[in-house]
């Protein structure tokens, strides 16, 4: 998978390369060809030249731009591609407004080396990674997860395979129109496969559905580019 880190700290991105390293060289990942870019417009020259990238670890405070609109501007400018926000700002509305807004996760920069490794980890092989939320239950309009709903994996879920599809492409941020044209679903089934998935995951909307899979350490390996069966 080709992966590209964007942040404006040279440190930082050397820092967040040797731990992917570490754990590529432990086999914990998997090889990973790693591209790297210190403000948006270098990001956008590497799309460019690299479409079939994997996932964006992307930097909100970048030198042309900042805050969510940072995300808001590479969602726009590569809409397909994966992305997720690190940020030394990890405040619960920060972190929820970006996974609204399309991140598959949120990274704090502040994490130490052992938190910040155990998230690329998880983001790397298809988890989506969150901060502690301990007001989310409140702000977010659903109660947090007991002890064994949080060891409930997809398989205890009961969700179907197209069901799997559809929730890693909300995941990742696409809307319904998009899921629609990549699964070749027509939009009502769409809207009933969600509604299945909102109802096994206990929760009412997509944002939620994003915390709720983080909650769970749930597992959902990319959707191949070549899928486009009906169901």
């Amino acid at each position: 998978m080709k992966l590209l880190l964007v942040d404006d700290h040279a440190l930082f991105r050397e820092g967040l390369r040797l731990l992917i390293q570490q754990q590529v060289h432990a086999g914990v990942l998997p090889a990973l060809e790693l591209h790297e870019a210190g403000n948006l417009q270098e990001a956008a020259d590497v799309w460019r030249q690299h479409a079939d990238l994997g996932l964006v670890l992307l930097d909100l405070s970048l030198p042309d731009h900042q805050g969510l609109a940072t995300l808001a501007a590479w969602r726009c400018m590569a809409p397909m591609v994966p992305v997720v926000v690190l940020s030394a700002d990890e405040r619960l509305e920060v972190v929820m407004s970006a996974i609204d807004a399309g991140a598959l996760g949120f990274i704090p920069k502040t994490s130490r080396a052992a938190e910040m490794q155990r998230a690329l980890t998880c983001v790397l092989t298809g988890g989506v990674y969150l901060p502690e939320l301990p007001h989310a239950a409140n702000d977010s309009g659903f109660a947090a997860l007991s002890e064994d709903q949080v060891d409930a994996g997809a398989a205890e879920l009961g969700l179907s395979v197209r069901q799997l599809d559809v929730l890693r492409l909300l995941l990742e941020g696409k809307p319904n129109k998009e899921i629609c044209r990549r699964l070749l679903l027509s939009e009502s089934t769409v809207k009933t496969h969600l509604a299945a998935i909102f109802r096994k995951l206990g929760v009412n909307s997509r944002t939620q559905a994003v915390v709720a899979v983080a909650q769970r350490g749930m597992r959902l390996s990319p959707l191949p580019a070549s899928d486009r069966l009906n169901g």
